[in-house]
């Protein structure tokens, strides 16, 4: 039975660590000669720019032995007016897992339930999972372990923010996210979290009160795809969310900081944070490679994780 990774919960946290170990394994060994995916053909239908999550799933699908397709609106008769299920019932025919990057949630929601194959999210403007995993990848390698560690995630209530959330929960972490009023994370995904959570999650306006003792320190650009006309209004409201050397320092010494990218340096951090000694941000990026590795052997190869 197919199975999709649509949103992190979508694996439990038994699954989660062990991927976490096969992504860390894969990158410890660096090996490229391995084939497990060969003869495989991979589709990633992308409605949205992309550097990270395109370049690094083509180089995992490439590095698996598989084939990756790339499509964007353009290449497909989705922009001229054929359905979501039509297109899936199709594609999903011809390939063995399928990469969708796009705005809607409820539009990949709706291609997997017509897809023969696996479907991994690659980007909606509510989740954003594979970030979330090379995120849980980047904070274990680091600091050796995830339950328990105190995560301070400063800025916008985005996809980003939407996964940060439901991957610490599952871990154990605890959670604080400090925002503007009316910028919080999606209501349902906060609820839900805190329905299971082990451990606390909270909502705080103040940057300084959520960074106090963390051990990881985690922002996003204030301005998402799709809300560039917002831009203006926004960036005046989080001129206080900034990520600089004052608030790093009410975090703990050995704090890390960690960016999804792309950065918009000297607005939601200071390139002194950026590329300072406690920043992990381009590892982190490096990490989307083995994360999407260890993910696509896990859903093609039917791995009891």
């Amino acid at each position: 039975m197919k199975r999709d990774f649509l949103t992190l919960p979508d694996f439990n946290e038994t699954e989660m660590l062990r991927l976490l170990d096969r992504a860390i394994e894969m990158k410890k060994t660096k090996d490229r000669g391995g084939v497990s995916l060969a003869g495989r053909s991979v589709g990633l239908i992308f409605e949205k720019a992309s550097t990270r999550t395109r370049a690094s799933f083509e180089a995992a699908v490439y590095q698996l032995g598989a084939h990756p397709i790339y499509m964007n609106l353009n290449d497909l008769q989705l922009g001229r007016g054929e359905t979501v299920a039509d297109t899936a019932r199709v594609l999903s025919s011809y390939l063995d897992a399928i990469i969708i990057r796009t705005f809607a949630h409820e539009r990949i929601e709706e291609f997997a339930r017509h897809s023969r194959v696996p479907v991994i999210n690659g980007l909606t403007d509510r989740h954003h999972p594979c970030q979330g995993l090379a995120d849980l990848m980047t904070m274990l390698e680091k600091k050796g372990r995830l339950e328990g560690l105190k995560v301070a995630y400063i800025g916008d209530g985005n996809n980003v923010a939407n996964s940060l959330i439901q991957g610490t929960s599952m871990m154990k972490m605890d959670l604080s996210i400090a925002c503007p009023e009316g910028f919080e994370p999606d209501p349902l995904v906060l609820e839900n979290a805190m329905k299971s959570a082990r451990s606390e999650i909270v909502v705080l306006r103040e940057p300084r009160e959520a960074a106090g003792r963390s051990d990881v320190i985690y922002t996003d650009v204030w301005v998402s795809m799709g809300q560039e006309q917002k831009a203006g209004d926004k960036k005046n409201r989080f001129k206080n969310y900034q990520i600089n050397d004052a608030l790093l320092a009410c975090a703990k010494p050995d704090a890390i900081v960690m960016h999804c990218l792309p950065a918009h340096r000297g607005e939601e951090i200071t390139d002194e944070v950026l590329d300072g000694p406690r920043s992990v941000v381009f590892e982190q990026a490096e990490n989307r490679l083995y994360t999407g590795k260890a993910l696509l052997e896990t859903l093609l190869m039917n791995l009891n994780v």
